[in-house]
């Protein structure tokens, strides 16, 4: 192991952060989350992020048709486009604002059905505080959260 991995996993204390188990059994078709386990993931990705690139994310569940995700950023995301999915966007704590609509400037295709860019043009912006959601609806529109 890497010196720069001991010190992240000496930092985040995995063992006193470890992913808490969801509500759901087989017969219930409901994955509940309490604000408690999304905060307590929170902080874990925010050390996490602390070592990277300033954002980190973990996928918290898969379903046939979409995915959950849980995400920390200290820093302005990628601008996104995205053919087949769209993003739900609810904010814990702080605040970001949601930048969508327009043209993504140098697109560059990363994976199927997702292209991403510098910025956007012409976008239209929005603040989201603690405790808001917002729905954006896949192409044509490009989305970036900063």
């Amino acid at each position: 192991m890497d010196h720069l991995a001991k010190r992240i996993l000496k930092d985040v204390a995995l063992d006193e952060i470890a992913p808490k188990t969801a509500h759901h059994s087989p017969r219930n078709t409901t994955y509940h989350l309490t604000s408690a386990i999304l905060l307590e993931r929170g902080a874990y990705l925010k050390k996490m992020a602390k070592y990277g690139d300033g954002s980190a994310s973990e996928t918290l569940r898969e379903y046939p048709h979409h995915s959950m995700m849980l995400a920390f950023r200290s820093r302005d995301g990628d601008a996104e486009l995205h053919q087949d999915h769209a993003h739900l966007f609810c904010v814990l704590a702080g605040a970001a604002t949601l930048v969508t609509g327009g043209t993504l400037t140098r697109p560059h295709t990363v994976g199927p059905g997702e292209t991403r860019g510098d910025s956007i043009e012409g976008a239209v912006c929005g603040r989201n505080s603690r405790q808001a959601i917002s729905h954006t609806c896949p192409r044509p529109y490009p989305i970036r959260c900063l």
